[in-house]
């Protein structure tokens, strides 16, 4: 799965955010059911620096914030549920809600807002395959809008269960209707990559070298249960994963082939690490780390990361390590 958080983090660099001297922005609100608390506020392409918080007093909320081009602002409210907010220069919005029915929230004083809040309508009681659907149909309906663009990236990118394929598609409508939006277009960069590799489709063909320069490609997965795993030697939670996938190695007789790639920056000190550490299968490191075009071409962005394979076909990417370990488990 991509790491949601780095993609984000990188975007913040394709626009100028909120934070410049012009315009302002400002959210008024009143929620029912709640004296006090406190909601933090992010925007996902940088219209703020990093995280900011909304208190509420005595059921009132008021946040001002400078803004010299159209943005879209999240409040995360305690339960973690979440409330777009579309910020534009010089206007304001007011927010209507109850604490104990925060999907009813409604955000009112420009166009753009009160459009998400028809659309949050449509779906209050739908189920989630449903609420795919008219995300789906609302972008189809409104390519030209900042509301699709919020729709695209929380179901079809940073979801759940993340569709990188529909997610290409979609953008590519919306890039018609929006040919001057720099974020779509590195968004439609990021998800050719991302839409290679897709659960029950086979496996994209690579081709590479391990650290001892033997030839490694999709020949080397064989047929039966594969893993392809992105780890670090300084990740925690890659070490976990290595462990694990060592032991499940070993137990299954060789059923479970493996390739891992090393992200680490030096090429031979991975090989003395693999070497030391005795991982029995092939180690992939060419020293550019997470820029890797050969990891890339794999839709592995994250550390970790994993795409589990089944005589050729993906059956499952971007699983914790409890996931991985488990759904090995049942099929050996």
């Amino acid at each position: 799965m991509i790491n949601r958080t780095t993609l984000f983090i990188l975007l913040t660099l394709v626009l100028a955010g909120c934070g410049s001297a012009g315009d302002r922005f400002k959210i008024e609100g009143r929620l029912l059911n709640m004296d006090q608390g406190e909601f933090y506020v992010y925007s996902p392409e940088g219209g703020i620096n990093g995280i900011d918080t909304i208190r509420l007093q005595g059921g009132r909320m008021s946040y001002e914030v400078m803004c010299t081009a159209p943005t879209t602002l999240v409040m995360v409210f305690p339960n973690f549920s979440e409330q777009p907010i579309f910020a534009e220069p010089g206007k304001s919005v007011k927010i209507e809600g109850d604490a104990s029915h925060l999907k009813e929230m409604k955000v009112k004083g420009t166009k753009t807002n009160e459009l998400m809040n028809d659309f949050r309508e449509q779906i209050a009681t739908a189920n989630p395959p449903q609420v795919l659907e008219r995300a789906e149909q609302f972008i189809g309906d409104h390519p030209e809008s900042v509301v699709s663009n919020y729709l695209l990236r929380r179901y079809f990118i940073s979801g759940a269960t993340p569709d990188y394929a529909k997610a290409l598609q979609l953008c590519r409508t919306m890039r018609k209707a929006q040919p001057k939006n720099a974020l779509l277009a590195h968004y439609e960069q990021q998800l050719k990559q991302l839409s290679r590799v897709t659960v029950g489709k086979r496996l994209p063909r690579f081709s590479t070298v391990d650290v001892d320069n033997k030839k490694i490609d999709n020949a080397t997965l064989g047929k039966g249960l594969a893993v392809i795993m992105a780890y670090a030697t300084w990740s925690y939670d890659a070490q976990r994963m290595l462990q694990d996938m060592r032991m499940l190695a070993k137990s299954s007789k060789g059923k479970l082939k493996i390739i891992g790639f090393c992200v680490d920056p030096n090429r031979n000190q991975c090989r003395a690490i693999a070497k030391r550490d005795s991982i029995p299968w092939p180690v992939i490191c060419d020293g550019k780390m997470l820029e890797s075009p050969t990891l890339h071409s794999l839709s592995l962005f994250d550390i970790p990361d994993n795409i589990l394979v089944n005589n050729g076909v993906v059956i499952a990417k971007g699983l914790t390590n409890d996931e991985l370990k488990q759904r090995i488990e049942r099929m050996l």
